[in-house]
């Protein structure tokens, strides 16, 4: 039987957090095996469509590097790394476009408006929302970075009622397209955007000071503190361009930084509608 007390100390906890957070922006990278598991997608995207009906404006940026590994296998290239960066030649590059322009952002897209026209897909090259600039002088390595973005497209966006859904590429002054990885551009989005917090859907609980026991999760970081542990290996490998990625962002004015699992149901809601949380947050 439902314990009509509790329900209501839950409703007037989370009210809370609503008036604290409505109207202020949000940037989810979405990616990893929450994007993989339907059940774990369905329930990221519950999420974000109850955010955003709540007056939460939530922007969108995905990768989709499993995904891009079947199709180029489909294609019989066999997906390769240096120092934990996609190498993509020509071909590769084309197999990233159609993977994430046609089929990943579409399909989030497809999910988000299921029920309502709530969300618009762009990449970076879209309206030339993020201009990019190779990371190599080799002219067959088309990894590139955030050159500079143009945030006027998804604020105009936001402020019209919509869920902005980026795929992670962009175009150069040329025209030439890069792939860039996603928690760059989800950083620097964030940057741009000023916005009150920043959100990794990860494989992990967040930063652990033993990645084997969930146990050891730190909920509360400061910059200090993630600075002590990386000097310390207890971050290392690929949890630093994370972290990195984050200290970056938080000294340009965004608020909060939080890594947190994609893999439990619901844990953008935990994350950010309650006193408990489910990761790990970063701030100055």
């Amino acid at each position: 039987m439902l314990n009509s007390t509790q329900f209501m100390q839950d409703l007037i906890s989370i009210s809370s957090f609503i008036r604290q957070y409505v109207g202020q922006v949000i940037v989810v990278k979405y990616g990893g095996a929450a994007m993989q598991d339907d059940c774990l997608k369905q329930a990221v995207i519950d999420d974000i469509l109850f955010l955003h009906l709540i007056g939460i404006k939530v922007v969108i940026v995905h990768g989709g590097g499993p995904i891009i590994n079947h199709w180029l296998s489909k294609c019989n290239i066999e997906p390769r790394f240096k120092n934990g960066v996609r190498v993509t030649d020509y071909k590769t590059m084309q197999i990233v476009q159609m993977v994430l322009e046609g089929k990943v952002n579409k399909n989030l897209v497809s999910m988000l408006n299921l029920f309502g026209n709530y969300a618009i897909g762009l990449s970076g090259r879209d309206l030339n929302l993020i201009n990019a600039i190779p990371l190599s002088s080799n002219n067959d390595d088309f990894v590139g970075t955030v050159n500079n973005v143009n945030p006027k497209i998804l604020s105009s966006l936001l402020d019209d009622g919509y869920i902005p859904v980026i795929a992670s590429i962009a175009s150069d002054s040329h025209g030439q397209v890069y792939n860039i990885n996603a928690d760059i551009v989800a950083g620097a989005l964030a940057k741009a955007l000023k916005v009150e917090k920043l959100i990794f859907l990860t494989n992990t609980p967040g930063i652990m000071l033993d990645t084997t026991d969930d146990s050891t999760l730190i909920k509360t970081l400061s910059v200090s503190d993630v600075l002590n542990l990386k000097r310390d290996n207890v971050i290392s490998s690929g949890m630093i361009p994370k972290v990195d990625c984050s200290i970056d962002v938080l000294r340009s004015n965004v608020q909060s930084v939080h890594i947190i699992n994609g893999c439990l149901p619901h844990s953008l809601l935990l994350e950010i509608l309650t006193a408990e949380r489910s990761g790990s947050m970063l701030t100055l």
